[in-house]
């Protein structure tokens, strides 16, 4: 083994490939795998920025990227997707028809039942809660696999909101409620930095304390977890809950920034989310799913859409941009898991 690894030295330095040079390549290689993303993003911006000047580097363009309220809506629904997927749970479908419940039952009980606002905003986050909970007893306790129990529980949820407001669309909640979601700091909504907020605190639990290391540690080997001592049950079962009241909490400041809501709306939040919390495992902890990465990643991908879109490319155009960084993404973050692992 010895002459091997002599052997070995003494090749790499006739071929004048010395341990710096192989340093240097692996720290390159790794600062490359972090920040590609970004780098792309900055050329993208710069690309439009030479393409359409007058209109793409404005301040409105630059408010909508960042402020907009599908943006808004992505942080709080990839926040719910990365409590579920980092400890394991691939995927939770129902995420979207989550948020899209706690949305219309804010709407329906303040509008058509003429609750107190808040009080209605309270009763849809304990539903989407509840409905996170739900979940996790099937998933959890009962074994039944995520895919299964998530799928059909999204089809279920977007049918009872589809009945609540009678297949319409509910408007009407008051314009002071729309403070909390609207209200402009540096020309940017409250909803925004909210999420922004979500998504630090996020990522310190996960990088500095127990509960994140646990976590991961799940999502990594179950078993090995669980005789490590870890409670594997208690760490799934809150983040399928936790999963739910993020959602809930979305919705509510969803509807509370549109005034109302349309359920079938829900739906379109689908693909997004997916897209982002994917190609956001490729930025900055490369082959792991972050929360700072798929931050990134929703502002990454918006930007890529408003580009096309002042360029002149149809509505369709959005759908293609999401599926196919979508296929690029989850191609990617396997690979590099595969590498990591």
């Amino acid at each position: 083994m010895a002459d091997t690894s002599a052997r070995s030295d003494e090749y790499t330095g006739a071929i004048g490939v010395g341990p710096e040079q192989r340093s240097f390549r692996a720290r390159l290689g790794a600062f490359s795998a972090r920040y590609a993303i970004i780098g792309i993003w900055a050329l993208l911006i710069l690309l439009y920025g030479l393409l359409v000047p007058s209109t793409f580097l404005t301040a409105g363009t630059f408010r909508t990227i960042f402020g907009s309220q599908q943006n808004t809506a992505l942080l709080f629904l990839t926040a719910a997707l990365l409590c579920t997927i980092i400890v394991g749970e691939f995927v939770d479908m129902s995420v979207a028809s989550n948020f899209g419940l706690a949305a219309v039952t804010v709407s329906v009980l303040t509008v058509n039942q003429h609750w107190n606002v808040w009080i209605a905003a309270l009763a849809a986050i304990l539903v989407s809660t509840a409905v996170g909970a739900v979940n996790a007893w099937l998933v959890v306790r009962l074994g039944v696999n995520t895919i299964v129990v998530t799928l059909g529980m999204g089809t279920f949820l977007l049918g009872i909101a589809l009945w609540m407001t009678n297949m319409a669309t509910i408007f009407g909640l008051p314009q002071d409620f729309a403070q909390i979601a609207l209200f402009k700091i540096a020309g940017l909504p409250l909803g925004f930095f909210y999420g922004i907020i979500l998504m630090l605190v996020f990522a310190y639990i996960l990088r500095f304390t127990p509960l994140g290391r646990n976590m991961r540690f799940v999502g990594e080997n179950r078993e090995v977890s669980r005789l490590a001592g870890v409670r594997v049950g208690r760490i799934r079962f809150g983040a399928f809950t936790i999963a739910g009241l993020i959602a809930g909490i979305g919705g509510v400041l969803t509807a509370a920034a549109t005034g109302g809501f349309d359920a079938t709306v829900s739906q379109m939040y689908l693909l997004p989310i997916f897209a982002a919390t994917f190609l956001g495992s490729a930025i900055l902890q490369p082959g792991r799913f972050n929360p700072l990465g798929t931050v990134i990643a929703i502002f990454f991908l918006s930007t890529g859409v408003i580009g096309l879109q002042m360029l002149g490319a149809a509505g369709w155009v959005q759908q293609v941009f999401y599926g196919g960084v979508l296929v690029v993404a989850v191609t990617v973050s396997t690979l590099l898991h595969r590498r990591t692992r």
